[in-house]
């Protein structure tokens, strides 16, 4: 019966590591995020394959360059639920699509946010946090800009100028007071 067991590998190899084991038809799975607009695998010299030990010879995936070790309790292969899987995929997946989402605003682009207790409001998007899922806006409320950290995922982008010209706040001074004419 085919199990999941967990990978350790040599730093920046998961990617060689599991182009091996599929090559000599073992199933893998290197879940990967985006971070600053490329793919790193979302767990550092780790990744999983899916075979049945006792059908298959150590030698298949034992000796393949760039893997460590099979992470071991006991001094027996791990195995992991299908579940752990499952569920590691799921979230892999909901980052990606947050990810794809932060990814189509700009700095200066106006969003409106679509849950939570801000919902419906207008604001102009800042930037991206260090969490993956959270960006930055600047919010209006009583005539002042504040920054709010909000999910990716709450956000959608409005293109209607009436909309535009609304959240844009005019310049009031030239800086020391100097009033703009």
């Amino acid at each position: 019966m085919k199990k999941w067991y967990t990978l350790y590998t040599k730093p920046n190899s998961e990617y060689q590591v599991a182009t091996v084991l599929q090559e000599r038809e073992i199933e893998t799975y290197l879940p990967e995020v985006f971070q600053e607009s490329k793919r790193v695998p979302c767990f550092p010299c780790y990744l999983f394959m899916r075979v049945d030990l006792e059908r298959i010879s150590p030698l298949q995936w034992q000796w393949t360059p760039g893997l460590r070790r099979v992470v071991s309790l006991g001094g027996q292969p791990a195995s992991l639920p299908d579940e752990i899987i499952h569920l590691i995929r799921r979230k892999v997946d909901d980052t990606k699509r947050a990810d794809f989402s932060t990814n189509n605003f700009k700095p200066g682009d106006i969003v409106r946010i679509k849950e939570g207790p801000l919902k419906d409001m207008l604001a102009t998007f800042d930037g991206h946090t260090k969490a993956n899922q959270r960006v930055r806006v600047l919010l209006t409320i009583l005539g002042q800009m504040h920054r709010v950290r909000i999910d990716a995922a709450d956000l959608e982008k409005v293109l209607l100028e009436a909309q535009v010209k609304s959240v844009k706040r005019s310049r009031r001074t030239r800086g020391r007071g100097r009033r703009v004419r």
